[in-house]
């Protein structure tokens, strides 16, 4: 049964992978296609176009991978199908649901290069593009350390402990200094929001470096003329797509103790927990497709019924996870009912098969 394991196996891992690389293909298409529009935009140009798209690359695999799963074992079955091979093995005796445990074994790989690239490749390689995206673009040096995000602000320097979404910031230490490098201010704020194309700082603790003395001041609120961008500050706000599972928990509990909504961490969060048994549902589902409605079709018509269920679950998946964020649904039932939906279609027409 080893052979059978690895034959069936074989045929449903090589069409996924072709199909994975065609879709990724096509999406990278897209996104480079939408990302030349912006060359010229500060030191942004084709050659980093084309660095940005291979980096957000991994993550594009990971969105469309259930889809991958599905289409490519609707080929790589549909191709055992259209050589008879399939009906050869049921004539030998060899049951249904021992043929989906060829299959589901092919997908317990698939699970695990899902995981691969969802927990470790696409969050590392989306931040680095990101911020190397937005540097280029807004002309301005940055790095993020373990004290927070620094950046050059004319001849200044900026440090940044906390940045929150909706362009605030907490935390803030300003450091300027003159033509001969020598520091001259420094400024700590407690708070800072951007709004109508300027910052406003709060809760402000001044030092002035004179050549004689030393002075100190409060500040009730000011604003900051600075020439840092907003949009360089978003890549360094924690996005769903950008952290692992173990990440999204620690965030999400961060959020919490803050008093911050969380609910669109918490989706990415349980989406992630999910997607390996998601992977495993669309290589079951294409089993009963393959043996039942689409068993005497050709390849082209179950590449299109595949593109379609792909795509149900695709903005089903959306659909939910923004519904979970505007109308206060459970995270978890979000995340947890297109895969248990597409796997109820499973069994039923399993049951049909039979």
């Amino acid at each position: 049964m080893r052979t059978l394991d690895w034959y069936i196996g074989r045929s449903v891992i090589l069409s996924i992978l072709v199909t994975l690389v065609i879709l990724v293909a096509l999406v990278g298409f897209i996104t480079l296609m939408d990302e030349l529009g912006d060359v010229g935009t500060g030191e942004y140009r084709v050659k980093d176009a084309f660095l940005y798209v291979l980096l957000v690359l991994p993550r594009r695999a990971y969105e469309v991978f259930p889809m991958a799963v599905l289409l490519g074992s609707l080929v790589g079955l549909g191709t055992l199908a259209n050589n008879s091979e399939l009906v050869a093995m049921r004539a030998a005796g060899i049951s249904l649901a021992r043929i989906i445990g060829s299959v589901l074994k092919a997908g317990m790989l698939a699970m695990l290069v899902v995981v691969l690239i969802g927990e470790v490749v696409a969050p590392n390689t989306e931040q680095f593009a990101e911020r190397m995206r937005a540097g280029k673009m807004s002309n301005q040096i940055t790095l993020k350390s373990q004290y927070g995000f620094w950046a050059r602000d004319g001849g200044s320097f900026v440090n940044i402990r906390q940045i929150l979404p909706g362009s605030q910031l907490r935390d803030i230490y300003i450091y300027e200094f003159d033509e001969g490098r020598e520091l001259r201010v420094s400024t700590h704020a407690d708070f800072a929001q951007f709004s109508d194309g300027r910052w406003l700082l709060r809760g402000i603790h001044q030092t002035r470096f004179l050549a004689n003395r030393v002075e100190s001041r409060e500040l009730g609120e000011a604003t900051w003329e600075s020439l840092l961008n907003p949009d360089i500050l978003n890549v360094v706000v924690v996005r769903p797509t950008m952290l692992p599972v173990w990440g999204l928990y620690q965030y999400i509990d961060f959020m919490h103790d803050n008093g911050q909504e969380a609910t669109t961490y918490e989706v990415a969060f349980w989406s992630k927990v999910i997607m390996p048994l998601v992977t495993l549902v669309m290589v079951f589902l294409a089993v009963p497709f393959v043996f039942g409605v689409l068993r005497s079709v050709g390849i082209g018509q179950r590449i299109f019924a595949g593109s379609l269920l792909g795509l149900a679950f695709f903005l089903l998946n959306k659909v939910l996870g923004h519904m979970a964020v505007v109308y206060s649904l459970n995270p978890l039932f979000a995340a947890a009912v297109p895969g248990l939906l597409f796997l109820g279609i499973g069994f039923w027409f399993v049951r049909r098969v039979h």
